[in-house]
């Protein structure tokens, strides 16, 4: 029996190899590898998909939040909301500015930040919230705009697993001041290599965060900020441009996996993921919960099913974040999440045949 790996690019690979090989032969021969045409278009080319009108590239997507954070002035002395549940990378974009990552806890039915446990959290230093779109999911905006209006805090949403992700309708990533991307090579838009962008409809700001990105200089060699070295380079915007004309199809294929998981997943020892009319998912992660975690795992690695864990230590109890406090049991839901969640298998590529196999095991489980 053939394993089912976690993750695989090969049906990609195949379907767009050739325009891959070609994009890479067109940047080869111009020999102009950084800033370039290939970045201004896919800059203007992934802003239009995402309804935005500026998008900046940059070398990764925590490198889009930090250089999101410096442009708008928070640092030294500020406050940051984040989610306890999310990868470390949104937490370290706070620390690397200098500012503090304050946590609040997690919904258990959406793994996204609590709405209601944002409120008492906030001081006088708090200066911006860092909404997660977790696992291609959206967060609850409407709840988190109005929190941020009421208490004049800037929004950086952190959209690195949801490219394509609508909120009632409405692109994710152009709810705040700006948003940040990543096209590492697994995301639903990944490029072959890293790579990151800043996407916002304030010109003034995708300025700002352009600079900063380039050490500082609006002209070569006048540098005006103590700037970063954080630039999309020419090989992985073109590589980009080749992917996303596809990434709707590729998306719309992840949600017919969901939706064969989540209508034929039958288990009481199974909690399956819940997505709500006007959050459209693009399903970036199939998160899965067991309090059987364990020997689910095991379980399905005997039936050569790969699985992955998303995120089995909070931020708030790693050791790099062990100066700010935070103690085990300060965010219950996070770590029941942490100790629960299993992902499924999620790819463009992923055969009927595949998931069946996969949805039988876990019935049968």
């Amino acid at each position: 029996m053939e394993r089912i790996p976690f993750v695989s690019f090969k049906t990609i690979e195949l379907e767009l190899g050739e325009e891959l090989k070609e994009a890479y032969e067109r940047v080869f021969e111009k020999s102009w590898y950084v800033l370039g045409d290939e970045d201004k278009s896919f800059e203007m080319e992934f802003a239009n998909y995402c309804d935005a009108n500026f998008a900046v590239g940059c070398g990764n997507g925590l490198d889009a939040l930090m250089l999101s954070l410096r442009a708008l002035g928070i640092g030294e002395g500020d406050e940051v909301i984040v989610p306890a549940n999310t990868f470390i990378a949104t937490a370290l974009a706070v620390t690397y500015v200098g500012a503090r990552p304050v946590f609040v806890d997690a919904d258990i039915n959406s793994y996204n930040i609590d709405v209601t446990k944002i409120e008492a959290v906030l001081s006088e230093r708090t200066k911006a919230i860092i909404p997660v779109h977790l696992y291609g999911r959206p967060a609850d905006m409407d709840a988190i705009n109005r929190i941020a209006k009421d208490n004049n805090l800037r929004i950086i949403e952190d959209c690195a697993q949801a490219h394509g992700a609508r909120y009632k309708g409405r692109s994710v990533g152009t709810f705040g001041d700006a948003a940040g991307f990543s096209f590492y090579p697994g995301k639903n838009l990944g490029a072959l290599g890293d790579g990151g962008a800043v996407v916002t409809n304030d010109a003034a700001l995708a300025s700002r965060i352009r600079v900063l990105s380039n050490y500082g200089s609006e002209k070569k060699y006048n540098h005006i900020y103590c700037g970063n070295n954080s630039r999309l380079d020419e090989m992985q915007a073109a590589f980009l441009r080749v992917k996303l004309p596809h990434l709707d199809r590729m998306n719309n294929e992840r949600k017919r996996i969901a939706q064969r998981y989540l209508s034929e997943i039958k288990n009481d020892k199974i909690v399956l993921p819940q997505c709500e009319d006007g959050f459209d998912s693009v399903w970036h992660i199939f998160a899965i919960r067991s309090f059987y975690r364990k020997e689910l795992v095991q379980y399905l690695n005997e039936k050569q099913i790969d699985t992955n864990r998303h995120y089995p230590i909070p931020i708030h109890l790693q050791k790099a974040y062990i100066d700010l406090g935070y103690t085990k049991g300060d965010f219950p839901v996070a770590e029941e999440i942490a100790e629960t969640e299993i992902s499924l298998p999620m790819y463009y590529g992923l055969k009927d045949d595949e998931i069946s196999r996969i949805i039988y095991a876990i019935n049968q489980f």
